[in-house]
């Protein structure tokens, strides 16, 4: 109980008067990871700073996670890439109730830093924490709370810091880093691999690793200030299990474009037996792609994301399929240039498949099936057309 009144006298304070306190002897910083969760905004894990200082009473975490669904344009804001997240500052019983709640570890790690870097740390904070500061654009790959970590230690401590990568198996691109730790064959994985353009399929540094909150835990372990550990030592404070994720199959995407894929094949051998289109199938076909084509131009070309510009997928989800789509519904015999119009299709798809083969972009393994379906019915139009 004393312990809360003193945190309450102190965060008090500190809205009083702008200057941070001056920590004692006995304070400590530190970083503390979070397990990953069930839902996809959990699924990474999370990273926050906490503060303790028993002889003054402080016990609170600095966290750069903070965002509000209530904010204007919140959802416009994150189609376009503008998303704004914040700096809170909470005590840190109110922050581990949350993984306390969802049975989630959490695990610290202290920094070996003397009683003026620790200060100087804190006034960042509390600089930082002010209201015209606290907001900042987030970046899911480049300026994120985990990876906010490694900027704040660099631009707090310079070339005194160095993270040592000697750990890494390998540098990873930041696809394989993101597919580390979500299933290939999941919707949001799809999703995710569908928007990301080819700028992702390029190698992580080592300290770009430290977006995902899991290689920031690691990094610190392997990382030095004038030669010395950082690391001074570090305890679970939360010992849950990690969440294991099972998928059902029949939910699945891959599941679902191949269940397209038999029936598109069904449906074809049935129009190449009676001469005949099925002008619907097409329809939904074209039209689908098209528009997946065009919300991937719109994420190149009209958003301030950095991960979706140079999307090939749009050589497969080719956005003028949804003026075609009307053309195919509407007429039975097909126009003089829809054959050559399908043969561009097919050469666009070999394109893709040729960029993936040499790295250019890594496209999701789970698009097989429905490259496959559209290949069968570009295909098939151009035989229908010469009928």
């Amino acid at each position: 109980m004393r312990q809360r009144f003193l945190l309450l006298l102190l965060l008090v304070a500190l809205r009083a008067f702008p200057q941070a306190p001056q920590l004692s002897e006995k304070s400590q910083i530190s970083l503390l990871t979070c397990a990953a969760g069930d839902e996809l905004y959990y699924a990474f894990g999370h990273s926050a700073f906490r503060v303790q200082d028993p002889v003054l009473g402080i016990d609170v975490v600095y966290n750069y996670g903070t965002f509000d669904f209530n904010q204007p344009n919140f959802y416009l804001n994150f189609v376009k890439g503008r998303m704004i997240y914040s700096l809170s500052r909470r005590s840190f019983d109110h922050f581990l109730f949350e993984y306390e709640l969802e049975k989630r570890w959490v695990k610290e790690q202290i920094f070996d830093l003397t009683l003026e870097e620790r200060n100087q740390l804190l006034a960042f904070f509390e600089e930082n924490y002010l209201p015209q500061n606290r907001d900042y654009l987030y970046d899911p790959l480049l300026n994120n709370c985990s990876s906010i970590s490694g900027t704040i230690l660099k631009e707090q401590y310079g070339d005194a810091i160095v993270f040592d990568g000697s750990y890494l198996e390998k540098q990873y691109t930041f696809r394989q880093l993101v597919r580390q730790f979500l299933e290939v064959n999941s919707w949001s994985m799809f999703g995710i691999d569908l928007a990301f353009g080819s700028r992702v399929d390029r190698t992580a540094t080592v300290q770009e690793h430290m977006f995902l909150p899991y290689y920031a835990m690691t990094q610190i372990q392997h990382t030095t200030k004038d030669g010395k550990p950082l690391l001074k030592r570090e305890r679970t404070i939360l010992n849950y299990a990690e969440h294991t994720k099972q998928s059902f199959f029949p939910l699945t995407p891959l599941f679902w474009f191949t269940l397209l894929l038999v029936f598109t094949g069904i449906v074809t051998y049935f129009d190449f037996t009676h001469k005949v289109k099925s002008r619907w199938l097409d329809f939904s076909l074209f039209l689908i792609t098209g528009l997946i084509g065009i919300f991937l131009l719109f994420l190149w070309f009209a958003t301030d994301h950095t991960s979706t510009p140079n999307n090939f997928n749009i050589l497969w989800a080719f956005p003028l399929n949804a003026i075609v789509a009307f053309i195919l519904v509407f007429e039975d015999k097909l126009p003089d240039w829809s054959s050559k119009y399908m043969y561009g299709m097919l050469g666009l798809m070999g394109l893709m498949l040729i960029l993936w083969v040499l790295h250019v972009q890594i496209f999701s393994p789970v698009l097989i099936p429905l490259l496959l379906t559209l290949a069968i019915r570009y295909a098939y139009l151009i035989r229908y057309s010469k009928m």
